[in-house]
């Protein structure tokens, strides 16, 4: 049998593919070049995984490759018609996010709590004012969201002390389903948004939701922008409707510099970096290529998205 072709969208810095050296043509393509290269390719790589090129090219005439692996944990970016109705295989980088991202969330209600951006911006002043913090132990959390990354945030957060609630796209033992959310919004100190972006989670945070909330909550989302209205969150905290917020992801990215919600009271932003710790472009390339050496073999794989869901169902516990 020849060599397969395995065709990846670039990105800065490459991935490191040495091992597949003899077994595969690999083959670099751009965004431009994407939809004339697919018919040629047996694999597809999305190392660009920030990029929306491939619902672009997709559709249209000829073979398309049997599988795409994305190295993120989300593959809304990736989901067209076409693909979710075709035979090719879509994989995520389930299971290399999430106890960086729960760690990330842990260190946003440590420093809302105990006002860490209002020292820093004291000592920047050089003023020398006493406050009180808040407690974290015995407050009250609702993860939305019950894959590998809502739970791993639930459990880094019982780690603090927080009773955690989490909820998920349907009921089960440890997981509320989405008729609970309502109920536990209202009573959460912390709600951290960590749910895959899909047509029902879709601006599920929007003004009715952030009115639920008790003006000493404070809003986390480590998801996707989209889930959240960003102008209702706006609102909500210009009107101390809740406490705070932090924001990892937008329905933008980048922000541009004249974005209002660099200035919101109360927000913190930060560049979609909640899961990147020193390190993770090369643990993204050795799972993808522990991947391709399994299905080079015949093998099942991991991490197999349901792509009319739009992630990877809760059966498949090869990441967890």
């Amino acid at each position: 049998m020849s060599e397969p072709t395995l065709l990846v969208l670039a990105a800065d810095p490459p991935p490191r593919l040495g091992r597949l050296t003899g077994r595969a043509r690999v083959e670099y393509t751009d965004e431009d070049s994407l939809a004339a290269r697919l018919p040629y390719a047996d694999a597809l790589l999305m190392w660009d995984f920030t990029s929306d090129a491939l619902r672009r090219a997709w559709p249209g005439e000829g073979p398309r490759p049997r599988w795409v692996h994305t190295p993120s944990a989300g593959v809304d970016r990736l989901l067209c018609p076409e693909l979710v109705e075709s035979d090719t295989l879509v994989t995520n980088a389930r299971g290399i996010f999430d106890q960086p991202i729960a760690e990330y969330v842990a260190a946003l209600v440590l420093a809302m709590a105990k006002d860490l951006p209002g020292t820093l911006e004291l000592q920047r002043q050089r003023r020398w004012r006493h406050r009180e913090g808040l407690p974290v132990a015995g407050t009250r959390a609702t993860v939305v969201g019950a894959g590998p990354i809502g739970r791993a945030v639930a459990r880094t957060l019982d780690a603090l002390g927080v009773r955690t609630a989490v909820v998920g796209r349907t009921p089960r033992p440890g997981v509320h389903g989405v008729a609970d959310l309502d109920r536990l919004l209202i009573r959460a100190d912390w709600v951290v948004c960590a749910a895959p972006l899909t047509d029902d989670t879709r601006a599920m945070f929007d003004a009715r939701r952030f009115g639920l909330l008790q003006p000493s909550a404070r809003f986390i989302n480590v998801g996707r922008g989209p889930l959240v209205v960003e102008e209702a969150l706006v609102a909500a905290l210009r009107n101390r409707w809740l406490a705070g917020a932090a924001l990892d992801v937008f329905d933008q990215e980048p922000l541009t510099p004249d974005s209002p919600l660099w200035d919101v009271p109360g927000l913190i932003v930060s560049p979609h970096m909640s899961g990147d710790t020193v390190g993770w472009r090369d643990r993204l390339g050795e799972q993808f290529v522990e991947l391709f050496e399994l299905w080079l073999a015949g093998k099942q794989l991991p991490n197999v998205v349901d792509k009319k869901r739009g992630y990877v169902p809760m059966h498949d516990k090869s990441a967890d």
